[in-house]
């Protein structure tokens, strides 16, 4: 092989050489581009999943939208602003037993129990009217905690829609043993569970607009008026009665009257002031 021809392929190779280099070089470059890139949409990626996770911890719950709605939809057979009065009985009745009650509560399920029956008497007879004030603070209860109290309110205002008989019976139903669930157990919260209950109550049994205001929460944002109703009442505890703004209560305790014999012991007394 001449010297020539050895230093063209030496020459030659050198070039391939280099060729290869700045080919190896480009492809190295655009692999840290795209590297960057990557990176760059994974910081984004991973900011906006934290910033749409900020946003949905501190959307409103569905209950805390409902407490500040403006458009409230009031059950039927009720009066007063956003439909938070509810006066059952006979309008001739001059006494109105004011009745303050949330729906998880043992105690409200103890005394309906024992005195329900005997307070439907005596409205059916225009002894005195009722009038409903309902609560939901133990779904507020740090050491309880839910949203049973708030859906059955709910529940109680589609009974309401119906008729104001059926409100009774249903409340009646809701605190009755076979159904009230142990206070800690946040069972109202289930719709389901509160149209088992309303099977139990001939006029919503099979009551396809009941059910749908249920399952639809057509009453919620209602439900949450009439508890800042009871929030601003100064009642510190339910069940509450009062009439003509005396507290009814047994006892230097002050407690509820839970026995027919203590509710008209008392009951007959304020009637008479």
């Amino acid at each position: 092989m001449s010297a020539r021809n050895s230093k063209a392929n030496k020459s030659a190779a050198r070039e391939r050489l280099r060729q290869e280099r700045e080919r190896q070089a480009k492809k190295d470059k655009t692999r840290r581009q795209l590297i960057v890139i990557a990176s760059t949409i994974g910081v984004l990626a991973a900011a906006g999943g934290i910033s749409y996770g900020i946003m949905q911890a501190n959307k409103p719950s569905h209950w805390e939208s409902a407490a500040d709605a403006s458009d409230i939809t009031a059950p039927k057979n009720t009066e007063g602003k956003n439909g938070t009065t509810v006066v059952i009985g006979k309008p001739s009745a001059k006494k109105t037993l004011e009745l303050y009650e949330d729906s998880r509560c043992p105690v409200c399920a103890t005394f309906e129990q024992a005195v329900g029956e005997t307070v439907k008497k005596d409205v059916d007879a225009g002894k005195y009217k009722v009038k409903y004030i309902g609560a939901t603070f133990i779904d507020g209860d740090k050491s309880i905690n839910g949203q049973g109290s708030k859906n059955a309110l709910s529940a109680l205002g589609a009974a309401l829609n119906v008729s104001p008989e059926a409100f009774m019976s249903y409340k009646s139903a809701l605190y009755s043993q076979p159904f009230h669930p142990k206070e800690s157990d946040d069972t109202f919260a289930k719709d389901s569970y509160l149209l088992k209950v309303a099977d139990s109550v001939p006029a919503l049994k099979n009551n396809s607009e009941f059910k749908k205001n249920v399952e639809d929460g057509t009453f919620d944002a209602w439900a949450m008026k009439m508890s800042a109703v009871f929030d601003k009442s100064g009642v510190g505890g339910t069940p509450t009665l009062k009439m003509d703004g005396k507290k009814l209560s047994v006892g230097a305790q002050e407690n509820p009257p839970l026995t027919v014999e203590e509710f008209n012991t008392v009951v007959d007394k304020a009637l008479k002031g």
